[in-house]
């Protein structure tokens, strides 16, 4: 037989009375990590985000080398960055008077924006890897087709991510009225087999098949630079292909690897009270660290481009100029 399940896709802890943990103490310590964290992310990230997507929309002018899908990961962080004030009101007012509309939209945006930002990364990882290989590739290649890739990746995530919504839509009368969001939103029970096959398409496509990409990318790029430590290209798209795979691996790594114990957790499958804890502790843990990548990606930019950083410091300078030159005239 069957039995249902809640499985939470989100920051939603599970029970575990069993194991007289204090939820209710935890849940309020999880809503300050929340509101402190989310704050401290949005305050460097709107401006780094902001400041490394006009940069690289206006004054680069090579669309090549990945800077195609550097753009659309700025994007994606960009999007997720914006949601973050609703987000800070919510866990630190514990009311939501936006809408459940809005609270879906901006539940949605994080997981786009976790997924999008993987997709993105392996892009960048591939595309150096065979332009190293394969120079001759690199320039035939049109900026077109990276836009086209990108189009392709937006509109398969989107679609991929649309469960998230659809597994938190619940149509009961509790939920309609119901004035939580995020991890207070009700989660429409699901057939244990329905829910196991859907976790394992996200953990294939979302982080196995990306892991694999990455690793195959640093491995390669890592070899061809052995055969020749005088090639500055080579250097470069080394440090490319290992910032992205350890931005990766950062990130991302911690919350798909969790959530495969987690949902061990939530279906009492793992019943050693101390893993319990020490799963259900370090969940909400992971959700912050895929949501680290917002502030990483300018950094990365920034560190081993040298167009964008040369541009980036050009803007900063005349920033200041102009600033200096406003302040001497009053």
């Amino acid at each position: 037989m069957i039995r249902n399940t809640s499985v939470s896709w989100e920051e939603s802890p599970v029970n575990s009375s069993r194991c007289g943990l204090n939820l209710t103490a935890w849940e309020r310590s999880m809503d300050t990590m929340y509101t402190y964290f989310y704050l401290l992310l949005f305050i460097p990230g709107l401006p780094l985000n902001t400041i490394a997507l006009w940069v690289l929309c206006r004054h680069i002018s090579k669309k090549t080398k990945a800077v195609i899908f550097m753009i659309n990961l700025t994007l994606a962080d960009l999007v997720h960055i914006l949601s973050l004030p609703l987000r800070i009101y919510y866990y630190f007012t514990h009311t939501w008077p936006f809408g459940r509309g809005l609270c879906l939209f901006c539940f949605y945006l994080k997981f786009l924006n976790m997924y999008a930002a993987i997709v993105f990364l392996v892009c960048i990882s591939l595309q150096r890897c065979v332009f190293l290989l394969n120079p001759f590739a690199a320039r035939q290649w049109r900026r077109r087709y990276d836009l086209l890739i990108s189009i392709i990746v937006w509109v398969v995530v989107s679609l991929a991510c649309s469960p998230f919504i659809l597994m938190r839509s619940s149509s009961s009368a509790a939920s309609s009225i119901h004035r939580g969001c995020f991890k207070d939103l009700p989660t429409r029970p699901l057939p244990l087999s329905q829910a196991v096959i859907m976790m394992a398409l996200a953990e294939l496509f979302g982080f196995f098949i990306p892991l694999a990409c990455i690793t195959y990318s640093s491995s390669v790029t890592s070899f061809q630079e052995d055969k020749c430590q005088t090639d500055g290209e080579k250097q470069r798209a080394l440090r490319m292909v290992l910032s992205c795979s350890a931005l990766f691996l950062l990130c991302f790594v911690p919350y798909h690897i969790n959530f495969l114990l987690y949902l061990m957790v939530s279906q009492d499958v793992l019943t050693h009270c101390a893993t319990r804890q020490a799963v259900l502790q370090f969940h909400p843990v992971s959700l912050c660290l895929a949501s680290v990548s917002c502030c990483l990606n300018p950094l990365l930019y920034y560190f081993l481009t040298a167009e964008f950083r040369k541009m980036f410091t050009d803007i900063i300078h005349q920033c200041g100029f102009k600033f200096e030159n406003r302040g001497c005239q009053d």
